[in-house]
C-alpha cells in the first residue's frame, strides 16, 4: 500500500494531523472523511516488462480459477489470505515478487484481487478504506513494519488506510472485499475495533452518475465517503 512518489503527499498533511494528538484523525483536510490520506492512490504492482511478470500473473490468474472451482464468480478469493499472510510488503513490488512473497500488504493484496474479479468477468473496482482499530493495535503494527524498514505512513492515531475492492453484484449494488481479512465487509456494521470509517471507489462517474448502492448507503464514486 506504499508508493515512493506519496511519501511527500503524506507529509504534506502529517503537521496539521499530528496537533490533534493520537485520537482518531480525519482532519486534513479538515471537512474530508479521507484525513492525511485524502489524495492518496491506489496500489499497482509493477510489471519488469519481461516473461517473469507474464508467468507470475498468469499463474496467479490460473490458481484463482482453480481454486474457485466451478464456484460463485462472486465468491471471494479467499486463498490469497492462506498463500501470503498480511503484513508488511516494501513497494514497488513486481508481479513475480508478489507470487513467491510469503507476506504482502493489503494493496497487493487488493491489487491481485482485481485482476481476479476482472478475469472471471466480475466488474469490479478498486477501493480505499479507513477503518478504526486501538492505539495499542497501531503501536504493534509500527514496531512490526519499522522492523521490516517498511513505511508506516498507513498508521496515523487510531485510524488506518486500508486498500480492497467494490464488486458489482446487480445494476448498481456493490459488495466490499477486504482481501486481506478474507471476508466481504458488513454494511450493517457498527462502530469500535476494525470498524469502518470511510470508504472511497474508483470508478467512472458517467457511468454510475447516482453512486453505487452498499446495503442501505448510496456511494458517490471517486471521493471519500463517511460511513
Amino acid at each position: 500500500m506504499y508508493l515512493v512518489e506519496d511519501k511527500a503527499k503524506a507529509s504534506e498533511v502529517r503537521t496539521a494531523d499530528a496537533s490533534l494528538g493520537e485520537g482518531f484523525m480525519l482532519a486534513s483536510p479538515a471537512a474530508s472523511p479521507g484525513g492525511k490520506w485524502e489524495n492518496f492512490p491506489n496500489s499497482h504492482i509493477s510489471h519488469h516488462g519481461a516473461a517473469c511478470c507474464d508467468i507470475a500473473h498468469e499463474w496467479l490468474l490460473a490458481f484463482d480459477f482453480a481454486q474457485l472451482n466451478g464456484g460463485d464468480i462472486l465468491s471471494g478469493p479467499r486463498w490469497m489470505r492462506e498463500h501470503s499472510a498480511w503484513g508488511p510488503s516494501a513497494w514497488p513490488i513486481h508481479w513475480c515478487e508478489a507470487v513467491d512473497a510469503p507476506t504482502v500488504d493489503c494493496g497487493v493484496h487488493a491489487a491481485i484481487a482485481q485482476e481476479a474479479f476482472i478475469a472471471r468477468g466480475v466488474r469490479a473496482f478498486r477501493a480505499q478504506f479507513i477503518q478504526r482499530y486501538s492505539t495499542e493495535a497501531a503501536t504493534s503494527w509500527r514496531e512490526n513494519w519499522g522492523s521490516k524498514g517498511v513505511s508506516d505512513h498507513w498508521i496515523d492515531g487510531d485510524a488506518i488506510y486500508h486498500e480492497g475492492n467494490a464488486v458489482l453484484v446487480g445494476e448498481d449494488e456493490l459488495k466490499l472485499w477486504d482481501g486481506s481479512a478474507g471476508w466481504w465487509i458488513n454494511p450493517r456494521g457498527e462502530g469500535g475495533y476494525g470498524s469502518l470509517a470511510a470508504v472511497r471507489i474508483e470508478a467512472d462517474p458517467s457511468t454510475f452518475p447516482d453512486g453505487l448502492r452498499w446495503g442501505e448507503r448510496r456511494i458517490k464514486l471517486n471521493q471519500w465517503v463517511a460511513v
